[in-house]
């Protein structure tokens, strides 16, 4: 036997649907925005496979326009193929924007923790050597460290490195003083739990959402600011395929050719979408959450 529903019950639930969709569809393009970023590191481990010919190699005609004998985005001036060139050049940038935010988010992130944590002196002296690196003017202090070292793809990681992690130091540590005056730290402290425990029990996990997203914004910039390092011949030395590099080699064709020094440019542009859009993603989620 078939039970009757009011009328006022079948509205109510429709319109507690209706009121529910917005928010659903918002969250479904938040993680499609977020997951481009695993879309884009699979895409930069298959490069070897995806990419059509060696980038190194010229396979073709100088200088022939996209789409002509089989070039999807033309050959540069001794024919090598771009399309393979800026494939491999994204897997370069993308790579290195994540080894410098992995690599900042853990220096940043036990120097935060512990001058949070520690509080005294010990945080007067962590913050004052953070706050020295971020009285420098960053692309000065990269393109120094990249000229002391020499060109190439680890100085310059390095450099970048330099600069980027006493941002997720301040970060850190203004979460862990935040969260060290909240009531179950102060039930852990009183109930004997170690400094140690505490800091990374009932501090280090709170501190970590707003990180990630912080770290997730970053990529974008990051990929602008390998490319401009590059841009200025302090990236891998040539022949190796490098986006920013590409660019300043070949910008004497963008009147003619403007194929080959657009093309590159494009991908920085894209690479930097595409990271704005899965920071603000996954931004919006944590809010949410």
């Amino acid at each position: 036997m078939a039970i009757a529903i009011p009328a006022p019950a079948l509205l109510r639930s429709r319109e507690k649907r209706m009121a529910a969709l917005p928010k659903d569809r918002a969250t479904v393009v938040n993680w499609l925005g977020v997951s481009l970023i695993l879309l884009v590191t699979l895409i930069a481990v298959a490069v070897p496979v995806l990419a059509p010919h060696d980038p190194l190699i010229p396979v073709g005609m100088p200088l022939q326009a996209p789409g002509k004998d089989g070039f999807l985005l033309g050959t540069d001036s001794i024919g090598r193929d771009i399309l393979s060139r800026v494939l491999f050049g994204v897997r370069s940038s993308w790579f290195a924007a994540l080894v410098v935010v992995a690599v900042g988010l853990l220096i940043g992130g036990v120097v935060g923790l512990i001058a949070g944590a520690t509080g005294g002196w010990v945080d007067t002296v962590l913050m004052r050597i953070t706050d020295g690196f971020l009285s420098l003017p960053a692309p000065v202090l990269a393109i120094a460290v990249v000229a002391a070292l020499g060109p190439g793809f680890i100085h310059t990681l390095i450099a970048v490195s330099i600069v980027w992690w006493p941002f997720y130091a301040r970060l850190v540590r203004g979460e862990i003083v935040r969260l060290a005056a909240r009531p179950h730290v102060e039930a852990a402290r009183l109930a004997g739990v170690g400094p140690i425990r505490v800091a990374l029990r009932h501090l280090l996990p709170g501190a970590v959402p707003n990180s990630l997203v912080a770290a997730s914004l970053d990529i974008g910039t990051l990929i602008l600011t390998l490319a401009a390092l590059s841009f200025l011949g302090l990236g891998q030395s040539a022949p190796a395929p490098e986006l920013g590099a590409d660019a300043a080699r070949n910008l004497s064709y963008f009147l003619q050719q403007w194929w080959i020094p657009v093309m590159p440019g494009l991908a920085v542009l894209v690479l930097a979408l595409i990271g704005n859009i899965a920071g603000d993603s996954l931004r919006n989620l944590m809010k949410t959450s």
